[in-house]
């Protein structure tokens, strides 16, 4: 069944959606691996099985944007997740970084859910189905991760002793990257003409941390001041923790493509 991109008649815009939702897919398929690497480590059984139900969720919703792209490609889902060289991957850099300690995994689990959830705002507007309605869908489960995150991230915060500095630390190392959930590229600027896009990655980027930084204030943190953001995974360009991910991976659907899993 052809996808939202086959309703686009325009090539440039129907290339630069597709890209777009590439981004979402390989988010997704990314940061659930990093999730699924603190099942049998969390802090408690409670926490190690919510972690793996949350990268479980993640894996999921990253096939079914795979799928929609696949549909409209004629192409294989697993291949599309599974197949590609890591330069053709467009997540952003946060997502691949090593897990570190829990706090730094629940950091980037609030300030990526809270940035997914504005993301999944703008794919429900574009009005092209059937990926509004997937977007709608996925939206609930990714609030239950952010809470998951809130609830670790209070009763980090209110831990002694150095429960806030270590949190603090987490942020620090954090915010570059997630500063470059926001890259933009060419395709945002097609899509934003075309109309797709109700709203700007520099507009989201401010609504995000308008967003963000109450609850980080809430936890005695601060917004780290005047650092960059850290691009390139938006063009396929990612750091060295990404390969050694990718290997691990894709291992298995390497040692036979053609297997249905």
């Amino acid at each position: 069944m052809p996808g939202a991109l086959a309703a686009i008649a325009d090539p440039a815009v129907r290339a630069a959606y597709r890209e777009w939702l590439l981004r979402i897919a390989d988010d997704e398929l990314v940061i659930g691996h990093r999730h699924s690497e603190w099942t049998g480590f969390g802090p408690d059984i409670e926490s190690d099985v919510a972690m793996s139900s949350i990268a479980q969720e993640e894996l999921g919703h990253g096939r079914a944007w795979y799928e929609q792209i696949a549909a409209d490609d004629g192409g294989d889902a697993d291949r599309l997740a599974f197949g590609r060289a890591p330069d053709e991957y467009r997540h952003a850099a946060l997502l691949e970084q090593e897990n570190g300690g829990w706090e730094y995994s629940m950091i980037r689990l609030m300030l990526y859910e809270a940035f997914e959830i504005g993301r999944l705002r703008l794919v429900a507007a574009s009005g092209h189905e059937p990926v509004a309605g997937l977007a709608q869908t996925l939206s609930r489960e990714e609030r239950y991760h952010g809470l998951f995150a809130d609830t670790w991230l209070t009763r980090l915060a209110g831990a002694a002793p150095g429960g806030p500095e270590r949190i603090q630390a987490a942020l620090d190392r954090a915010w570059p990257d997630a500063l470059g959930l926001f890259e933009s590229t060419a395709a945002d600027e097609v899509l934003q003409r075309a109309g797709v896009l109700q709203s700007s990655p520099s507009a989201e980027r401010e609504a995000w941390v308008a967003t963000v930084r109450p609850v980080l204030e809430r936890y005695g943190l601060a917004v780290p001041s005047g650092a960059g953001a850290r691009e390139g995974g938006r063009r396929g360009v990612h750091t060295a923790a990404f390969e050694p991910l990718l290997a691990q991976l894709t291992e298995v659907w390497k040692s036979d493509p053609e297997a249905r899993w």
